[in-house]
């Protein structure tokens, strides 16, 4: 797909089941259906038909159902296969994540008098409460005084690096988070990795911040009920 695969990490971490499909006796494709892992696995995450067998995709991710007997279905839209499927088969189809690639280099200057380093001991007691994401290892910071935080997560997915940040209430609207979502952009290149990012569809002012930031939507994670 080249691209991030949100949720990549399923696998690893024990949250899948995956089926081997077989026509005639031939391996052509597999499918992974999620769940956690004390409970059931109801939901479809991932489905792959090798090319020169997908006159038989439908055929084979109903034997698949038929088997698994999952509830539903997920796909991300750059995933053309597994959506497709989801239309076939599904219903009642939501969206509430956007994912967002880098399309373009900014250069906004920093707002005000804010510097960004990384986040030491003294600055945990200058800390804002944060009710969205986790402290970052990175912080925005004037006159003794931290406006956002905000890091990269790198622990699945590779190369990719999920941008996460947070503005203090007071400071927002002054275009910190922009500015903090570009340098982050930044030094997620210079690690050598890909910085990638989501928001909630109805985060609106998330959304304009990685945008302004040069990160573009690129793919909806859609989530459908299965009936078929």
């Amino acid at each position: 797909m080249s691209c991030q695969i949100v949720h990549d990490s399923f696998h690893a971490r024990g949250f899948t089941d995956s089926y081997l499909l077989k026509l005639d006796g031939r391996a052509v494709g597999y499918g992974s259906v999620a769940g956690n892992p004390r409970g059931p696995r109801e939901t479809v995450k991932e489905f792959y038909v090798v090319p020169g067998f997908r006159r038989d995709t439908l055929k084979l991710f109903r034997a698949m159902l038929a088997v698994a007997t999952p509830r539903w279905i997920e796909a991300q839209t750059n995933d053309r296969l597994l959506t497709l499927l989801l239309f076939d088969c599904g219903t009642d189809v939501a969206s509430e994540t956007i994912l967002f690639a880098d399309a373009q280099t900014t250069h906004h200057p920093p707002s005000g008098e804010v510097g960004l380093r990384r986040l030491a001991d003294e600055d945990r007691a200058l800390l804002f409460p944060h009710s969205l994401e986790a402290i970052g290892d990175w912080v925005l910071a004037a006159d003794r005084e931290i406006v956002a935080t905000g890091g990269l997560m790198f622990h699945y997915n590779p190369p990719y690096g999920d941008i996460y940040m947070e503005v203090a209430p007071a400071h927002r609207g002054r275009g910190h988070g922009s500015y903090l979502v570009q340098e982050l952009k930044r030094i997620c290149y210079e690690q050598g990795r890909v910085p990638a990012a989501r928001c909630p569809v109805r985060n609106a002012a998330s959304r304009r911040t990685l945008e302004r930031a040069g990160m573009l939507p690129c793919a909806r994670i859609l989530r459908a009920r299965l009936t078929t």
